[in-house]
């Protein structure tokens, strides 16, 4: 693995002569409660990415540190990019990586929000510049969840500010975890949610979805492992399509 953050243009260009693939993580400035950092999503979406680079021996990209978290706008710190900013920022990204010689990128998303803009850039990118790109949204952490964590989640498939966020928050970067300001909340959801654009504010007072009380750094290690191990599964089926291609 090259860690372009901090990697020489001589190396970088020896990777990717080598038939190099790129590893871009993607996150957010986003609430996550009163014992987590505005930067959780992103934290979490590096280290997931540094383990799947690792075993790939692939370029990691710096992340994208800002996504779509107009939900979030109503909690202070939070700051959002539009969907066509996000999108746009990735096709700028992919763009030039094919311009380099980078022969594929996978994203690795940390937030809801960016979900739909990564997944139309991935699309333009294929049909209009023929650069394939896998975007990965956390593959297996729900099943994991359900078998690891011992609370229940605030909604099915709804990880925020939670046991799992927090526990994988503990694995990575312990020292911005404020356990002792944690908190459980468990709002009621509009009947309309996700069907009209609602503001979390609006039915959430804490920004924490679930019960982060019972995280643990152990947890966090065997949700990463979860989420890495089949991200790898996907991520060597990509490279052995676009070989074969």
């Amino acid at each position: 693995m090259l860690d372009l953050h901090a990697t020489t243009s001589p190396q970088a260009k020896s990777a990717i002569e080598a038939g190099a693939v790129a590893v871009l993580p993607i996150g957010a400035l986003e609430q996550h409660g009163p014992h987590l950092p505005l930067a959780t999503d992103t934290i979490l979406a590096e280290g997931v990415a540094r383990r799947i680079a690792a075993s790939l021996g692939a370029l990691l990209l710096p992340p994208v540190a800002y996504g779509e978290t107009w939900t979030s706008e109503g909690f202070a710190g939070t700051l959002s990019l539009t969907p066509d900013t996000l999108r746009a920022v990735i096709l700028d990204l992919g763009r030039g990586l094919k311009r380099a010689g980078v022969r594929a990128l996978v994203t690795v998303n940390g937030h809801f929000g960016n979900r739909e803009p990564i997944a139309l850039a991935a699309r333009t990118l294929l049909e209009a510049d023929g650069f394939p790109v896998l975007h990965l949204d956390y593959p297996g952490l729900e099943p994991a969840a359900a078998a690891i964590c011992t609370s229940k989640p605030a909604a099915p498939s709804f990880y925020h500010a939670d046991e799992v966020e927090t526990s994988m928050m503990l694995a990575l970067a312990p020292e911005l975890v404020r356990m002792d300001r944690a908190v459980a909340e468990y709002p009621e959801f509009p009947p309309l949610f996700g069907s009209v654009p609602l503001r979390l504010d609006s039915f959430n007072h804490t920004g924490v979805f679930g019960d982060p009380r019972q995280a643990s750094a152990e947890k966090g290690e065997a949700l990463i492992a979860a989420i890495v191990a089949e991200s790898l599964l996907l991520a060597r089926l990509f490279l052995a399509r676009i070989s074969a291609a």
